[in-house]
């Protein structure tokens, strides 16, 4: 059986501003409309088997976005798609490993694994299809495969895989791995033609996985194997213990394992492959115009070349300028030379080191129940704009430091407030006292709309206390 296991984290910091820590890359919507994340679902269902489920590991704070997401796929419904939450990050060697033995206990340890990031952007479906047949059969040898991307130019943000011996098929062992070279190291591998990008995806059955991290690396694999002890055999999302995940090694599968095991081989990837790790390489994707630029929502370039401009509700007027990057989400504007791109992150340390929320959330902000937007935020008050999706209710909480006004712009809302409870309609309003429990509910079939005018002398949502919450938040 091959099981798809999805591993969807990481900041994306260099894809800041539309790229953050509530919302990072895999969500990002690309040309077209879907977002990594749902392409990497529409490619693990394309090649798992007909009865295999579909594992993604996730943080839990994205758990309900990445529901979501899944739901909108055609097909998706139709399939097992469980969920492995991690409680913080601890990067990929502890993810795959606690998704193996979760998958051990639930399929057995002849299953094959197919692990996949999911911010890769992958076109070639029928590539991809027999790079993973050619990988799964090498796997059912007892090989731990990766899949190399042979070299399009010298890239020094990637680590490479050299080439050993051909084996049956269309891999080969792997050599070594190296890292991220300097230019005229990279230029050398291009050259030689013996070198391949590491792309971050593998292969490998759970009980050959196991086994070689059981001899490179025994204290990882035991405090992994403590934290899904603890974890039911059975269900459909599982949830790793917060303590025991913490005291995990925050290491790489590729360091920890890939590096140290004795049968390791990789499949160069017959296929496009894109890990959309920078703007310039976003600034790359689609057609360009005559001049070369390239241009998602509202702009308008004058006497302008090689540029990528991303805007939205407001326009965006570049004049006279060239290989730059323009990207404006309405509360963040980005400016880059495209070959300056990856310097961005440096951007997101500086925010965070001024504990900025721009690092760290949208103007709009999803939760399991629906969405916010903050229309002003002031040191006198804070303004949202309220969706609850249909049937969906908000935590019965309550506000030390501010107060509340409700008003319904569209839909019929349910709401409690103290002791009392009733219905709110369209163009109808109600006030929260701090201090005093309340909560919201959709009871209808259809989005509902408020407008929320918070006044108090803090906003933070950490000045929320909740004491039920369905969604199992604290």
């Amino acid at each position: 059986m091959l099981i798809p296991v999805i591993l969807s984290g990481g900041a994306g910091t260099r894809l800041w501003p539309v790229s953050r820590q509530a919302f990072p890359k895999p969500f990002m919507a690309l040309g077209g409309g879907d977002s990594l994340l749902a392409r990497t679902l529409q490619r693990a269902l394309a090649v798992a088997d007909a009865q295999a489920p579909v594992l993604t590991v996730t943080n839990r704070e994205h758990y309900f976005l990445t529901r979501d997401a899944y739901a909108a796929q055609p097909g998706a419904g139709e399939r097992s798609l469980p969920f492995l939450l991690e409680p913080s990050g601890r990067n990929t060697a502890p993810a795959v490993l606690a998704a193996a033995l979760l998958l051990e206990r639930r399929h057995g340890g002849a299953a094959t694994l197919l692990v996949l990031p999911a911010d890769h952007l992958i076109a070639d479906l029928a590539g991809f299809r027999r790079s993973v047949a050619a990988a799964a059969r090498l796997a059912a040898d007892g090989w731990l495969v990766t899949f190399g991307i042979p070299p399009r130019h010298p890239e020094t943000g990637y680590g490479y895989i050299r080439r050993g011996a051909p084996l049956a098929g269309d891999g080969f062992e792997v050599a070594a791995f190296v890292e991220k070279p300097d230019l005229a190291t990279a230029r050398g591998y291009l050259a030689d033609g013996g070198h391949d990008w590491n792309s971050g995806m593998f292969c490998f059955r759970i009980d050959a996985l196991l086994a070689q991290a059981a001899q490179v690396a025994p204290d990882l694999l035991e405090a992994v194997r403590a934290c899904v002890a603890g974890v039911p055999a059975e269900g459909g999302t599982a949830e790793l213990p917060a303590e025991a995940f913490a005291r995990v090694p925050d290491i790489s599968i590729d360091y920890a394992i890939m590096e140290k095991a004795d049968r390791v081989a990789v499949v160069p990837g017959g296929f496009d492959w894109n890990d959309i790790g920078s703007w310039k390489a976003v600034s790359e994707l689609g057609e360009a115009d005559a001049q070369g630029n390239r241009v998602q929502g509202r702009a308008i370039l004058v006497d302008s070349r090689d540029c990528f401009v991303q805007g939205g509700e407001r326009l965006v007027a570049v004049v006279g300028v060239e290989g730059l990057v323009v990207v404006d989400t309405g509360d963040a504007v980005l400016v880059s030379d495209r070959e300056h791109a990856q310097q961005v992150k440096q951007v997101v340390e500086q925010l965070r080191g001024q504990r900025d929320e721009v690092a760290v959330v949208h103007r709009t902000v999803h939760r399991p129940w629906g969405s916010y937007t903050v229309l002003e935020d002031a040191a006198d008050c804070k303004v949202k704009r309220l969706v609850v999706r249909p049937g969906q209710v908000l935590s019965l909480q309550l506000h030390h430091r501010r107060s509340e006004h409700w008003t319904v712009v569209d839909g019929t809302a349910r709401v409690r407030v103290g002791d009392r409870e009733f219905l709110l309609q369209r163009n109808e309003s109600t006030f929260i006292p701090m201090g005093t429990l309340h909560r919201l509910e959709n009871p209808t079939d259809r989005d509902i709309a408020l407008i929320e005018v918070q006044c108090g002398d803090y906003f933070g949502e950490d000045d929320i206390v909740r004491l039920e919450d369905v969604y199992g938040r604290r």
